[in-house]
């Protein structure tokens, strides 16, 4: 591999302050501006007086907007790009709602500093007090993101004859769905706190499923898995979690899958030396700042759990370029 050229300073400059662009977007997202501005074509104050901000202050926004190619600007007045109309008005189709949880992500990140100094964890929340808007932009953001890798890990799991599916904290259902889709027999329970599972069934009425995809409100900790499963699917959830944790599931999984059956971990799995793939070097810091034991584990590492719980025939398949699936069989 030809070794890559030496960053000049000017480049170590634009590295260095790439938050702003991002910052710039969120901002614009959290205010509701590509929403507003898409009625018609606005000055900076009339913009600023319909999301209620200030003039200037929107000015100076729409204006780092328009150099960033989100909007556009004709005779003082601005309107969206098509871009922005496409991805990020809340009425179109392939709108990014996802945004709106890495806002409060954003937050996070500014304390890696201390986090990485220091090692401290971010506090453990009651999943009682959790802020509902808070959540409702994190299961929005994971549905828009899982809605490929859906489609594509029903098709890697191979669901003929699976007749019973857990999905564990499966927030919208959109896995859940999936299978169902992928195998007409099928029927699942997706499992989330009681604070999600009223998203969940908005979600699944709203793609015709709820006649076979039900809910359980509790925390996957806790709560009893039940029995007769063929197959019990983690989405994002081990990254969450401290290794003790993650082996707790694994052994509470066994319990209640019939023989035979499968546990599917879809995650964002390392290589033995943490290195790749890169995604998921970073992920592991947003783990550090957003959870209180959360991270990014490797394939040997899952593997190893799968064996001593007595999993049988531990396997990996790739996924998509992020995302890859680890399974095994309860013998």
């Amino acid at each position: 591999m030809k070794p890559a050229a030496p960053m000049t300073p000017d480049e170590m400059h634009q590295l260095a302050t790439a938050f702003q662009k991002s910052r710039v977007l969120l901002t614009a997202c959290d205010l509701g501006l590509f929403t507003a501005l898409e009625r018609g074509p606005a000055s900076s104050d009339q913009l600023a007086a319909a999301i209620g901000a200030d003039p200037r202050a929107t000015d100076r926004l729409l204006n780092a907007l328009r150099a960033m190619g989100l909007v556009e600007k004709r005779d003082g007045r601005f309107a969206n790009a098509p871009v922005a109309s496409r991805l990020l008005v809340e009425s179109s189709p392939e709108f990014m709602g996802g945004l709106g949880h890495t806002s409060n992500v954003f937050r996070a990140w500014c304390g890696l500093t201390e986090a990485v100094r220091t090692g401290a964890a971010a506090p453990c929340r009651d999943p009682a007090s959790l802020d509902p808007q808070a959540v409702r932009a994190f299961i929005r953001a994971m549905h828009s993101r899982a809605a490929v890798s859906a489609q594509k890990t029903a098709e890697a799991l191979g669901l003929r004859g699976v007749r019973r599916v857990l999905d564990v904290g499966g927030g919208s259902g959109v896995f859940a769905m999936a299978m169902a889709r992928a195998e007409p027999g099928l029927r699942a329970t997706v499992l989330d706190l009681p604070a999600v599972t009223p998203l969940t069934r908005d979600y699944v009425a709203a793609a015709g499923f709820a006649d076979r995809v039900d809910t359980r409100g509790g925390d996957y900790h806790e709560a009893d898995f039940g029995q007769g499963y063929d197959l019990v699917f983690f989405s994002a959830v081990f990254h969450i979690n401290s290794p003790t944790q993650n082996q707790q599931l694994i052994r509470k999984t066994q319990q209640a899958l019939n023989t035979g059956g499968r546990i599917a971990i879809l995650d964002f799995i390392m290589d033995r030396d943490r290195e790749n793939p890169p995604f998921a070097t970073f992920f592991a810091l947003n783990m550090l700042v957003n959870t209180p034991c959360g991270d990014t584990y490797t394939e040997d590492e899952l593997h190893a759990w799968l064996t001593a719980a007595g999993f049988a025939d531990p396997a990996t398949t790739p996924v998509t370029p992020r995302e890859t699936l680890v399974t095994g069989v309860k013998r």
